[in-house]
């Protein structure tokens, strides 16, 4: 996952809106949205090669979602990301023992943001800094970087994002991932991975013939525990390949 913007409202009729894009090789296998055999109570995709995701919803209000950190100089990393997420999603630990667990164990991934919430709460951590954050209420940003790091498409994406919150439709949240506009090079950040690719990675819908946005999600959280989340799927040059809608 590579860009999701999020508005946290505690005490809110919707508390949780999240508008979110996975970015990843299109080679790399993976299923769409769906409830885990496995494990009924999460609903999320899945990451055919390491068994992860990368967003979804469990029981008891729970949401977590990732995205990586950009850096080319970061050694191979022993396990997977996406194992994060699932761990969460599918266990019963509270969220400060399971950052506490996760603190203990960050050397073990390559870089990450994670996000872990409940119905009362939703907590950042980020593996390169000291210790997890608990939110408070606001519309935040998170791309290859840390939380709300100013680039232009989280800029972006964040803008639009309080721009419908009065009214937050998942037509409207999938239509702020959707933008394919790559930003101004002056504007492009340097995280070492050279212009051409920086360019291409600076639009919110990233799409070319081996790497691009697999997955755009839309969630709705409302304050009664009720979720409405619609993700879209795309391959190659970003041709969309399918749409799956869940009201749990």
């Amino acid at each position: 996952m590579c860009l999701i913007v999020f508005a946290w409202r505690p005490g809110h009729a919707l508390p949780l809106i999240v508008a979110a894009n996975r970015d990843e090789f299109y080679a790399r296998p993976s299923l769409p949205l769906a409830q885990w055999l496995d494990a009924p109570h999460v609903y999320a995709g899945r990451d055919q090669e390491a068994g992860g995701t990368w967003l979804g919803v469990g029981a008891e209000g729970r949401f977590a979602a990732l995205t990586n950190i950009r850096d080319p100089h970061q050694p191979p990393a022993r396990k997977s990301r996406g194992e994060l997420v699932a761990r969460f999603l599918s266990g019963s630990l509270s969220i400060d023992d399971y950052l506490a667990d996760v603190n203990g164990r960050s050397i073990e991934y390559a870089g990450f943001n994670l996000l872990v919430g409940t119905r009362d709460e939703l907590w950042h951590y980020n593996a390169k800094e000291s210790a997890p954050t608990r939110l408070e209420a606001g519309v935040y940003g998170l791309s290859n970087a840390g939380l709300d790091t100013p680039w232009p498409k989280l800029l972006k994406a964040r803008a639009a994002l309080a721009q419908v919150l009065t009214d937050p439709q998942p037509e409207a949240l999938l239509g702020i991932l959707s933008d394919p506009q790559t930003a101004p090079f002056a504007d492009l950040p340097d995280t070492g991975v050279g212009l051409a690719t920086e360019s291409l990675l600076s639009s919110v819908f990233i799409a070319s013939p081996s790497y691009g946005t697999r997955a755009s999600t839309a969630l709705i959280v409302n304050a009664d525990g009720t979720r409405h989340i619609v993700e879209r799927s795309f391959g190659p040059h970003g041709g969309r390949l399918g749409e799956v809608e869940l009201k749990i």
